[in-house]
């Protein structure tokens, strides 16, 4: 089994990668592993508002998104994301609401607190087209 707990350098290959996490210390432990592996942070938003401004500046290439914010759920911004393409990991306490659940039924959850290295090595993953079998569904 390999270690997700490092992360080597570059495996991220220099993405940009949107963080949307409203407790400020997750966001800093999300944003120095997506860095460490070799990524560029955008956000990290706290905000709907916030992440959907930055997914329009079009300078976004993956995301990791927690579920509830301060001004509502990330519904619209999973929307935006997937119309772009982008790749998104779901990182959340709380579980997916039903109606996420019901209207993005492919998403990739994890449970807080997945480490983030994890989440750095899924994320290039999924960017490479590999396998996505890390996922726990909460």
């Amino acid at each position: 089994m390999r270690d997700f707990r490092t992360t080597p350098e570059s495996v991220l290959d220099a993405k940009r990668v949107l963080i949307v996490e409203d407790e400020p210390f997750i966001a800093f432990d999300l944003a120095d592993a997506i860095e460490a592996a070799g990524g560029f942070v955008v956000g990290p938003a706290m905000s709907v508002r916030e992440a959907l401004q930055l997914i329009a500046s079009g300078e976004v290439d993956a995301a990791i998104l927690d579920v509830n914010l301060p001004d509502g759920d990330i519904g619209p911004v999973v929307a935006a994301l997937k119309t772009k393409g982008i790749v998104m990991l779901i990182h959340t306490g709380a579980g997916l609401t039903p109606e996420l659940q019901e209207g993005h039924p492919g998403l990739r959850v994890f449970s807080k607190p997945t480490p983030p290295p994890v989440l750095a090595r899924v994320l290039a993953s999924s960017l490479r087209g590999g396998e996505q079998s890390e996922a726990r569904h909460v």
